[in-house]
C-alpha cells in the first residue's frame, strides 16, 4: 500500500510498505478521510515522534475490508471513525475511566503507525459505528470536536453565559459550537488572521477580536478555551476570564509559557480558575465526547465543512506539508483522502 513515512522531522517520503493484516481482535479498515491535526505539523516538522520511521495520521474514518478473529458487531464494508488511543487498561487512570491519562498508552500517528495511509489494522474497542449516509469527512472530524467537547465539560457553561475562544483553528471553532448549543448567548474569538476569525463568526462567534488587542473590558467571560498553546494567547486567555472565570487550557505549546505579571494579578484578584485538557477520552471508552461529537456532526448540529480548506489525495501529502512550514498559504483543516 502506499503511506507517507517520516524517516526524520522534514524528511517525509511516500513509500509502498506492507499492508497490515488484521490480528485477532482487529478490523483491517481502507482510509476514506484522515486530517492534519495541529499535534503533527511539530511532529513532522520539527520534534519527531517516539519512534521513527513512522506513519502519521490519527483523525482518520474508513470502510472495514476485512475482520480478524473474535470480532463482533462489525460487517465488511461498514464506515467507521476510530478512536486513535489504545489504553493500557490497567492503571490506576485506566480503572478509575481517566483514559486520556493513560499512563502506558500506545496510540494511532505517534506511537504506532496511523493514517497517512491507505489501510490502517485497528482494535474492534477503537472503532465507532456511524449513522447510515454519514460523510466520511464528517466521521474523521470527530477527533477534534471530542477534544474541544472534553474541554468544554471541564467547566460547563450553563444557560445566559459568555464563552471565549482564544485560537480558532478547527478544535477552537468546534469549542465555539459546543459552548452556543450549551447555552452561551455570546462568544468571544480571538485569533491572529481575519481569515480565522470570518470562520469562527461562521461557528456561531458574536464578538471577534484580532490578536495583539487587550480584551474588552465589558466582554468578561466565564469560561475561556485556549486553543493556541503560544504565550500570547495564554496570558489573553487568563485575562479574558471574568470575576470567577474558568480557563481551560488545551493548545500544546512547544517552548516555555511565562505569565506576565499582569496576567498573574488579573489570575489572583479575580479569582480565576485555570484548567488543563488532554485528549478526549472517558468511561465507557472512548467516551460521551465521541459518542455526543459524531452524533453531533453526522444530523448536522455542528458544522463541518466549512472548516476544511485542502482537500488532497495521499501523495499530496510531502508537498502540503512543505507548505505549512512555509507559511505560504492559510489553512484551517487540511483533509486527505487515500
Amino acid at each position: 500500500m502506499r503511506a507517507a513515512v517520516m524517516h526524520k522531522p522534514g524528511d517525509i517520503r511516500m513509500e509502498d510498505v506492507a499492508r497490515p493484516a488484521p490480528k485477532r481482535g482487529e478490523a483491517l479498515v481502507k482510509v476514506a478521510a484522515v486530517g492534519v491535526c495541529g499535534s503533527d505539523i511539530p511532529r513532522l516538522l520539527t520534534k519527531g515522534a517516539h519512534r521513527m520511521p513512522l506513519v502519521c495520521g490519527h483523525e482518520f474514518s474508513g470502510h472495514i475490508v476485512s475482520l480478524g478473529d473474535a470480532v463482533e458487531g462489525y460487517d465488511v464494508g461498514d464506515l467507521v471513525g476510530v478512536a486513535p488511543l489504545i489504553p493500557c487498561g490497567v492503571c490506576d487512570q485506566c480503572v478509575t475511566g481517566n483514559f486520556s491519562r493513560c499512563r502506558d498508552y500506545d496510540y494511532f500517528g505517534s506511537r504506532r503507525d496511523g493514517a497517512y495511509a491507505e489501510f490502517v489494522a485497528v482494535p474492534v474497542g477503537n472503532l465507532l459505528k456511524t449513522p447510515a449516509g454519514a460523510d466520511p469527512r464528517a466521521v474523521a472530524m470527530t477527533d477534534p470536536a471530542s477534544i474541544a467537547l472534553h474541554a468544554v465539560w471541564k467547566a460547563p457553561p450553563t444557560m445566559g453565559q459568555r464563552g471565549g475562544v482564544v485560537g480558532c483553528g478547527p478544535i477552537g471553532l468546534f469549542a465555539i459550537q459546543w459552548m452556543k448549543l450549551m447555552g452561551c448567548t455570546e462568544v468571544v474569538a480571538v485569533d491572529v488572521a481575519e481569515e480565522k476569525l470570518a470562520q469562527a463568526r461562521e461557528a456561531g462567534a458574536t464578538h471577534t477580536i484580532l490578536s495583539g488587542a487587550e480584551p474588552a473590558a465589558d466582554l468578561p467571560c466565564d469560561l475561556v478555551i485556549e486553543a493556541a498553546g503560544v504565550p500570547s494567547s495564554v496570558n489573553l486567555a487568563v485575562r479574558l476570564a471574568g470575576p470567577g472565570g474558568h480557563v481551560v487550557f488545551i493548545g500544546i505549546p512547544v517552548g516555555d509559557i511565562p505569565l506576565d505579571n499582569k496576567t498573574f494579578q488579573h489570575l489572583l484578584r479575580q479569582e480565576v480558575s485555570l484548567h488543563g485538557a488532554w485528549n478526549s477520552f472517558s468511561a465507557p471508552f472512548p467516551g460521551k465526547e465521541w459518542t455526543v461529537s459524531l452524533a453531533a456532526l453526522c444530523d448536522g448540529a455542528l458544522k463541518w465543512e466549512f472548516m476544511i480548506s485542502h482537500e488532497l489525495p495521499l501523495d499530496e501529502l510531502p508537498r502540503m506539508f512543505e507548505t505549512i512550514k512555509g507559511r505560504n498559504e492559510v489553512f484551517s483543516k487540511v483533509m486527505f483522502r487515500p
